[in-house]
């Protein structure tokens, strides 16, 4: 027999009474804080130690019990609605409140290691850090490791990293490797160049910039020689003037008016608009380099870095 206290609102078989606001229960709602915090329901059953369909089926009954949808189904992981950031705001603190007082709070730090994420020092300075940030304040711990391609697959295979940001997709089935973003080649030069060089260029083709001093990072211009294959179809042969091992450094060169270079479009985008830099050229088709988010087959044991492979994908598709 079932005594019903007089604040009770359920109603027959114990289901709310019309007009009545359901409760969820704790467990339904650790799941779903698990959820929002790890970006995936496989990610938040490893940090619970339950099972996937089990993660599922909570998560599908608070929704029935709020009928408000709280995540959206991705490819890869969930993303939560403004439901989902609202009902988050309001019962994080007192979840994460009780489970200290309980003695089941491991601690963000305790939840997942730390991922370790590598690429070009340029593209995650610029790129990756910012497109990450806000996962900081959800207890992600990240370890950046800054280099070249060939040396950071080599310690991918190895095992020192979880994910690296590749500029060629790597070959062999030892390493995955996903599509992450386009980046376009631009021939620039500071104005008191670009001056000099008005229209001559587009007459002349390269020759025109035989008494411009080239800057790069490195001695055999790699950039720029694809840039001339591509562009010129012809072999770039001239040593640069300046080197500088990183392309920010390069930039900073070349708007204080030490010569031309070719840069990736995003990285001096914002020195294009002021002015700072002028393209010497605007081909109908420029030079365009995949960059590619890479890791080892199979499903990683960190749920974070499940996490930090979902936001730089969705974030890829806007740089």
């Amino acid at each position: 027999m079932r005594h019903k206290d007089p604040d009770d609102s359920a109603g027959p078989g114990g289901e709310p009474a019309p007009g009545a606001h359901p409760v969820a229960d704790l467990n339904q709602l650790r799941t779903f804080l698990a959820v929002y915090r790890s970006g995936s329901f496989t990610a938040a059953a490893g940090l619970l130690g339950v099972s996937q369909p089990t993660v599922t089926t909570q998560i599908r009954a608070l929704e029935r019990q709020s009928g408000r949808e709280l995540f959206e189904r991705l490819p890869r992981g969930v993303a939560p609605t403004a439901v989902a950031h609202d009902l988050a705001a309001r019962v994080a603190a007192p979840l994460d409140a009780l489970a200290a007082a309980t003695g089941q709070d491991t601690g963000a730090e305790e939840r997942a290691a730390p991922v370790h994420l590598a690429g070009p020092a340029e593209l995650m300075c610029v790129r990756v850090l910012p497109a990450l940030a806000p996962l900081t304040a959800e207890g992600l711990r990240l370890r950046v490791t800054l280099g070249l391609t060939e040396a950071l697959l080599a310690e991918l295979r190895a095992g020192r990293h979880d994910l690296v940001i590749a500029t060629y997709r790597p070959r062999g089935r030892a390493l995955t490797a996903v599509p992450l973003m386009d980046e376009e080649f631009v021939l620039v030069a500071a104005p008191v160049w670009a001056g000099r060089l008005a229209g001559r260029l587009a007459a002349e083709g390269p020759d025109a910039l035989r008494a411009v001093p080239l800057v790069s990072y490195a001695e055999d211009v790699p950039i720029a020689r694809r840039y001339w294959r591509h562009v010129f179809g012809t072999r770039l042969s001239r040593p640069a003037a300046v080197t500088v091992p990183d392309l920010r450094g390069v930039l900073a060169a070349v708007v204080a008016g030490a010569g031309f270079t070719v840069l990736p479009r995003y990285l001096c985008q914002d020195e294009l608009a002021s002015g700072a830099l002028m393209p010497l050229l605007e081909p109908e088709d420029p030079p365009i380099n995949t960059g590619y988010l890479v890791q080892r087959p199979g499903r990683p044991e960190n749920p974070d870095v499940l996490r930090v492979r979902d936001v730089l994908l969705e974030a890829g598709r806007t740089w």
